[in-house]
């Protein structure tokens, strides 16, 4: 099957799906870029598994997948790298008891309140010491605001039942961009010293309660036998995607929406939680555990794919070295597939592809032919328009990396991208 030759099925796009479809239940919780709606799992999920059967994806990201998977009564792993990925999928796929979450709800209201009010000196210096010593929150933070988020973070670390802990650190997560000078509007890393000043215990206070309704709609909408069983049905990990924890020919099915070459960049669109949580210590440190990471030299690695090796050869410099392990990176997370996937098991990847320095990067067409050379064949090929996408939509064809829209040069990002599904031979 010819990807160029492949026509836009306008059915996968889910055009007429709002922003109300797109984040039912859990799937609104936090604004995480490059995420595939949830209809968009949900399909592949239903046409190319069955009830019972096991789901994985190796890129979970917030958990969209898996998500649909237990909502569709299938077992879901997933796997993530990035430490706020994996603490945002598990709070969207466990089940926590409304009252319990209403209640630890009232008492945080009370308490914030008091030490906003009559004990915030005293409070400040308690909670400052939970804050981590890093330079990067004071350059995205003002003052009032880090003292504030800093009260709020060290009362939420006080709860006891880690499920519910958790589920605040994920409200406040959501709270921390708003509630800092990153350009609002923007998911590049941008200032904006004229910004408004938003409240952060009042942006805190209305994500909790509008996470606490979509929660109670979670837990509605699983079958009991799954809500009790949470942890037979789901299992999320922070861990490389090359180390599934899958044994061996037991999964039907994987769906998955991998990063792409320039995957660093999603580093620094997490890094405002991952700041105030200590995952990370500096940035650069942080991108190296990245997919496609150019600090890694591989020189002699056999990509299994021609069109992969003449990509790589018609670029340049450090960017040579970033696709070629890109493709090595992604060629060892299919050989994983290979590995816990059922014979007549199914991968679905959703991608597109991209261009550097003038060479087109055939993301698709490269990762079919690394497919077929493990010991799968091309079962479907479907190309989809993204009507939208929470990725700048916009790159420089030089650089790859997300530009401003006013730079002629500039071209539109992933107007489209390609579901491939290959079966395991």
């Amino acid at each position: 099957m010819v990807i160029s030759k492949t026509k836009i099925d306008y059915s996968w796009s889910f055009s007429d799906k709002t922003i109300k479809d797109t984040s039912y239940i859990t799937h609104g919780y936090y604004t995480y870029p490059a995420k595939f709606i949830p209809q968009l799992a949900e399909r592949l999920i239903k046409e190319n598994s069955a009830e019972g059967d096991m789901v994985i994806d190796p890129f979970m990201g917030s958990g969209t997948t898996i998500i649909e998977a237990i909502v569709n009564s299938r077992i879901g792993i997933g796997t993530d790298i990035n430490e706020i990925a994996n603490l945002i999928a598990k709070v969207k796929t466990t089940p926590i008891d409304n009252l319990t979450l209403t209640e630890e709800y009232c008492k945080l209201e009370k308490d914030l309140t008091k030490r906003m009010n009559g004990q915030f000196a005293n409070s400040l210096r308690k909670a400052l010491l939970k804050v981590p010593n890093n330079e990067r929150i004071d350059y995205w933070f003002l003052p009032q605001q880090k003292e504030r988020l800093a009260i709020i973070l060290a009362r939420i670390l006080e709860i006891e039942i880690i499920s519910v802990r958790d589920f605040f650190l994920v409200t406040f997560a959501q709270i921390l961009k708003s509630s800092s000078i990153w350009l609002q509007k923007s998911v590049k890393p941008t200032r904006d010293l004229n910004k408004k000043i938003y409240s952060p215990i009042e942006l805190f206070f209305a994500q909790s309660k509008k996470m606490i309704k979509k929660h109670y709609e979670f837990n509605k909408i699983l079958k009991s036998e799954v809500r009790e069983n949470i942890d037979t049905f789901r299992s999320v990990q922070c861990s490389d995607s090359r180390k599934l924890p899958c044994k061996n020919e037991k999964a039907t099915l994987i769906v998955t929406s991998p990063p792409y070459v320039t995957s660093y960049e999603y580093a620094d669109l997490h890094q405002l939680p991952s700041l105030w949580f200590g995952f990370m210590k500096e940035l650069p440190e942080f991108r190296q555990k990245f997919i496609g990471s150019s600090y890694k030299t591989r020189k002699n690695t056999d990509l299994k794919s021609k069109l992969a090796n003449d990509i790589v050869s018609n670029l340049k410099n450090k960017k040579q070295n970033e696709v070629r392990n890109y493709f090595a990176d992604m060629l060892e997370t299919f050989e994983e597939t290979k590995r816990v996937l059922k014979k007549g098991g199914r991968a679905c990847i959703v991608i597109g592809n991209t261009e550097f320095q003038g060479v087109k990067i055939l993301n698709a067409e490269v990762f079919q032919q690394q497919f077929e050379n493990i010991g799968f064949k091309t079962h479907d090929v479907i190309k989809r328009e993204i009507p939208s996408k929470m990725l700048p939509s916009t790159r420089d064809p030089e650089t790859g990396r997300f530009g401003k829209a006013t730079n002629s040069n500039i071209k539109m990002a992933y107007p489209t991208e390609y579901i491939l599904i290959m079966e395991k031979l």
